[in-house]
């Protein structure tokens, strides 16, 4: 899969883990899409360093699953460095 089929991958893993990731997301839309990119390679990596599932392509069940458990991880790793710092300045 290509940088572009990453991209569009993400964009909608992202879009996906927001709407079950319970809490108000402080990050708007370009933050939610950019965390999803990032989510859906972390997905990934950890499924092939950890569980061993190569990544299929764009249409694969596992690859889906992969980036939307990553993008989870990455928005509730988010959602926590956010919680922190309002909670420090306010």
């Amino acid at each position: 899969m290509g940088i572009l089929g990453w991209i569009i991958l993400g964009l909608i893993a992202g879009a996906i883990a927001k709407a079950i990731t319970p809490g108000r997301d402080p990050g708007g839309i370009l933050v939610t899409m950019l965390l999803g990119i990032v989510g859906a390679v972390l997905g990934g990596f950890l499924g092939s360093a950890l569980l061993g599932v190569g990544l299929g392509g764009f249409f694969s069940l596992s690859t889906w699953l992969l980036a939307i458990v990553g993008s989870v991880i990455v928005l509730a790793i988010y959602h926590l460095v956010r919680s922190r710092g309002h909670r420090a300045h306010g």
